[in-house]
């Protein structure tokens, strides 16, 4: 049975879909089964790897709103064993069009329900905000995987994001955990980003990664090219992040796992 991790952050620009497209890339080429789901109607994921939007005849769009099963809008990425759900700019409007539906903060659930077993990691790059898109991802996820700028507000939202996952918790998705908080953006030369990596990982302990990604050109030059960063720029510092990144989650995963299979013995 697959995991379902939603990369989420309200905050633009902080690297969800920079992690969401390396992160499976790598571990796509670590020998993983890849799903990622892109539920941003920019759609940078969808383009990321690849896609090209403008002729992609259907999206998440038509899961989430008509019902469409999402195993007949798989499409191949870049990698062996990486596999895409396109986004597509219809669903700017999918908010409001749920608006009137019951249970519509538990329709990515249901629709994943149907591919979990034919992945290991289903990777859900969310929007932005803390709308109804992102709650389905929140509602659907096993966990959640924050990206965190190297900046000054950088914790104030965490701290909201944090109250949001509560919520999310108590009335939609009990076992929702928080799978790590990722520093992204860090510049080695700077105090700023060094005092807000020492405060993140005070506050938050081990459930941050040990991996940073730091301020990489070549990472940032991907999109443009339509290639992650294994393809693109494989020897750079963000490729070399990326990779550790991918490595350190499956290890965490691992662990996880023997964790529960231990209590599952202890309790039998």
């Amino acid at each position: 049975m697959g995991r379902t991790i939603a990369c989420a952050n309200q905050k633009g620009g902080v690297g969800k879909t920079t992690t969401v497209v390396n992160l499976g890339s790598y571990l796509a080429l670590a020998g993983e089964r890849v799903l990622v789901v892109d539920l941003d109607p920019q759609g940078n994921a969808t383009s990321g790897l690849g896609l090209n939007r403008s002729v992609i005849e259907r999206s998440i769009y038509n899961a989430i709103v008509d019902g469409l099963p999402i195993d007949e809008l798989v499409v191949a990425g870049p990698h062996e064993g990486l596999d895409v759900v396109p986004s597509a700019i219809e669903l700017a409007g999918a908010e409001v069009e749920l608006a009137p539906v019951e249970g519509r903060e538990r329709r990515l659930k249901r629709l994943l329900g149907g591919v979990t077993a034919d992945y290991d990691y289903i990777l859900v790059d969310c929007p932005p905000s803390l709308g109804l898109l992102t709650v389905n991802a929140l509602t659907a996820a096993d966990s959640v995987l924050i990206p965190l700028q190297c900046e000054y507000y950088a914790l104030e939202g965490l701290t909201q994001l944090l109250a949001t996952l509560e919520l999310i918790r108590d009335h939609l998705n009990p076992d929702l955990a928080i799978n790590g908080v990722v520093l992204t953006m860090y510049d080695g030369r700077t105090k700023l980003s060094a005092d807000v990596a020492q405060e993140t990982r005070r506050y938050l302990g081990e459930r941050v990664y040990k991996t940073v990604i730091p301020r990489s050109i070549r990472l940032a030059e991907a999109p443009s090219h339509g290639l992650p960063i294994p393809r693109y720029a494989p020897d750079s510092t963000g490729a070399i992040a990326y990779a550790a990144l991918a490595a350190e989650l499956q290890g965490r995963e691992d662990e996880s796992q023997d964790a529960d299979m231990a209590s599952a013995g202890a309790v039998s």
